[in-house]
């Protein structure tokens, strides 16, 4: 019997377990998959506690005159903000490579990146409900439209605040749609080969 196809054309491990019987699944696979699922969330952390570190590194080179690695840093990560001073944390005199706000989401996406085998199995690839994402970006929209329109000024604390909230939130959508990803790129070779 073949498994069901889903969304995109591809497998769920569980849903072969389901459709095939569970003996007819070896027992390979789902270690296949838990190690899969593993490997996903390091591989995300590691970038996302990396791109942190850049983030507070780039004030720190420059500081210590490692101007031409502090440069490399600002330039890229200017694709993705504005980095104006005035909305930037500062260290050591220098301001972060990104903005307050997105400091958060950086910061917000590695912690929770962190802690989520803490709060959810890393083979599970069901996301919330979306309603849950649009909840999370509401008051970086109302802390962006209140300090654009002039109604309100935002500062630091709430730029980062906002920005946690909606990268912590994100990885509940990110990282399982990782995982399956990964275990459907992983299943569909093994499955040519």
């Amino acid at each position: 019997m073949i498994p069901q196809v889903f969304e995109f054309g591809v497998y769920r491990v569980s849903d072969a377990v389901a459709t095939k019987g569970r003996d007819q699944v070896s027992e390979r696979q789902a270690r296949d998959s838990a190690f899969g699922a593993t490997v996903t969330w390091a591989i995300t952390a590691t970038i996302a506690l990396a791109l942190v570190a850049m983030i507070v590194a780039a004030p720190l080179a420059e500081a210590n005159g490692h101007a031409r690695f502090a440069l490399t840093i600002y330039k890229s990560f200017s694709l993705v903000c504005h980095q104006i001073p005035e909305r930037s944390f500062h260290i050591a005199g220098y301001k972060f490579a990104v903005c307050s706000r997105c400091t958060g989401l950086y910061s917000g996406f590695a912690l929770a990146t962190l802690v989520f085998p803490l709060v959810r199995s890393l083979r599970q690839t069901a996301t919330p409900s979306i309603i849950w994402l649009f909840l999370a970006a509401a008051p970086l929209v109302i802390d962006f439209s209140l300090g654009y329109f002039s109604i309100w000024q935002n500062n630091h604390a709430s730029r980062f605040a906002t920005g946690a909230l909606l990268g912590s939130v994100a990885v509940f959508y990110i990282l399982p749609g990782l995982s399956e990803l990964s275990s459907r790129i992983r299943f569909t070779k093994k499955g040519d080969a």
